[in-house]
């Protein structure tokens, strides 16, 4: 509900409205594109969101500009993510108030068809675990993928054995506290169209996600 909207236009609604409370992120700073939406059916592998508790609602606040006899609904929270990408598109973050997920492409990680982590891997793999760290996360998720060229089984195959790698670079900065969910997936669940290179590229990934803590987000260097 807009701060600007008059209160003759309130009255001028149904007597009773839903109290909805959005939880916006806090986005990383130091990268570039941003934008935040509700996100109803999100398309991450199953078991990569929770739901957040309602907030409390005060139906009697003199602030809620209500026409006579008009009452609240019960609170609802509406998920709300927010994503960040660096210029490149070689780096995502996704945050929702309930979780943290980057994204790596496979390209600035591997090479070619291979699950061998490349020099530059390292300090970006880094970065995640530091926010890993600073949320208190102890329960990781790390799935692989691939695009849709070559067959189905290779592309789990690799895309399992990536994920593999990003995970034991993790664990060189994390203790033992830390579990670790690792899935390859193939061709499952793409993010861009198979049908051009540029989205195939943003297909070939590693992503990376954890529950959020308390602690406020914080930039990856790269």
């Amino acid at each position: 509900m807009s701060d600007s909207m008059s209160a003759a236009t309130l009255r001028s609604r149904p007597a009773h409205l839903a109290a909805v409370t959005l939880l916006t992120a806090s986005l990383v700073t130091g990268l570039t594109v941003t934008h935040a939406h509700a996100d109803p059916s999100p398309s991450a592998p199953p078991g990569s969101t929770t739901t957040s508790p309602p907030p409390t609602v005060d139906s009697n606040s003199p602030g809620l500009k209500l026409g006579d006899g008009a009452t609240l609904a019960p609170a609802r929270v509406i998920d709300i993510k927010s994503v960040v990408e660096d210029l490149g598109g070689e780096e995502r973050r996704e945050d929702t108030n309930s979780d943290v997920k980057f994204a790596l492409q496979a390209e600035v990680l591997f090479g070619k068809d291979s699950a061998k982590l490349n020099a530059e891997a390292a300090s970006r793999i880094k970065a995640i675990a530091d926010e890993i760290l600073a949320q208190k996360a102890t329960k990781i998720r790390v799935f692989g993928f691939t695009d849709d060229l070559g067959s189905y089984e290779h592309g789990k195959v690799l895309s399992k054995k990536r994920a593999d790698a990003v995970q034991q670079e993790l664990n060189k900065s994390l203790d033992s506290s830390v579990t670790f969910e690792i899935r390859g997936y193939s061709e499952d669940y793409p993010i861009a169209d198979n049908d051009s290179e540029e989205g195939r590229k943003k297909n070939r990934r590693v992503e990376v996600s954890f529950p959020r803590g308390d602690a406020p987000a914080s930039a990856s260097e790269n």
